[in-house]
């Protein structure tokens, strides 16, 4: 559902006219990320592994195997041991580069805005600075989404790795995709790619998470770096008082948000999930942010400093 009017124009948008995002567009915001704060590793708040700095310095599990006379005694698997009642030893393999994995929600409710431009053109500009920070850190970058066609790219390092990700953000934002198989199927597929020490991002809509069960968040902060950003509208938190006119596929419909019934189902649609999400994720060792459309696109890069805090079963 859309408001018949066109978002408002924004003074200072160099590139784009806020309905769909452009690759130029999203090239431009390589600037913004390098000027982020830089990323705090290796504190001992962090729970569970934290990647090297050092590019090929860290230490990735890979397999477990039963232990060998000249095996080093501090990687014994004691929970394999004690199971199986052979001595097993952990192997590992050098972890050259982290993976900055973006999950891009592509629900039709993300293809709608009032004011400067819509929210998925935001979520493609908030995945685009995702992709030229991880470049920055040295890390390989990919993009995927929910759904049964159109592959995601794989995963490389460097500017061929960035490009690959906002010409996919620009492809899947310009216009809302006929085959979306929804938010949790993405996740699915990105708790199997994903390896310790690695950094999600995921750009959504507040009820994509509805969705969601709390444990598969768990899950995916115990391989590393969680980060949701929340992309919502102006009219959807702060409605006016007033009789709306909205255009839903060819049909006009007309709320009217001075009603009190009509705000109580207003909120529970809109409001409700956005703070629902803000309060439960944290819980589960996620960072989230509301990422307004109309907001400064790279307000959200401060998350990437902070320290993640410890997940809770």
């Amino acid at each position: 559902m859309s408001p018949v009017s066109a978002p408002h124009d924004a003074p200072a948008r160099s590139a784009g006219d806020g309905l769909r995002p452009t690759l130029a567009e999203l090239v431009q915001l390589r600037a913004l990320a390098q000027r982020r704060p830089a990323a705090r590793r290796g504190s001992h708040h962090l729970s569970g592994p934290a990647a090297s700095p050092l590019r090929g310095r860290g230490m990735e599990y890979a397999e477990s195997r039963e232990y060998v006379a000249g095996d080093d005694a501090r990687h014994i698997d004691w929970r394999l041991t004690a199971r199986s009642g052979k001595p097993h030893t952990k192997l590992f393999q050098a972890e050259r580069e982290r993976l900055t994995l973006i999950v891009a929600d592509t629900a039709p409710t993300l293809y709608f805005g009032t004011r400067v431009r819509f929210k998925s053109v935001q979520a493609a500009r908030a995945g685009a600075l995702a992709a030229w920070a991880a470049v920055a850190d040295g890390d390989r970058v990919a993009v995927l989404r929910g759904a049964g066609r159109d592959p995601s790219p794989p995963p490389a390092g460097g500017t061929r790795g960035a490009l690959r990700t906002l010409d996919a953000l620009t492809r899947w934002y310009a216009q809302r995709p006929d085959d979306d198989e929804g938010l949790a199927v993405a996740l699915e597929h990105a708790q199997r790619v994903l390896r310790p020490g690695s950094r999600l991002i995921v750009l959504a809509d507040p009820r994509s998470l509805a969705q969601i069960p709390e444990l598969r968040w768990s899950a995916l902060a115990a391989r590393g770096e969680v980060i949701v950003l929340l992309m919502t509208d102006a009219l959807e938190q702060s409605p006016p008082r007033a009789s709306l006119p909205f255009q839903s596929g060819e049909h006009r419909v007309e709320l009217d948000l001075a009603s009190a019934a009509q705000r109580q189902r207003w909120g529970r649609t809109f409001v409700q999930p956005l703070e629902a999400a803000l309060t439960q994720l944290p819980t589960r060792g996620v960072r989230i942010t509301a990422l307004r459309a109309d907001a400064p696109s790279d307000a959200w890069l401060p998350l990437l400093a902070r320290a993640t805090a410890p997940a809770t079963a």
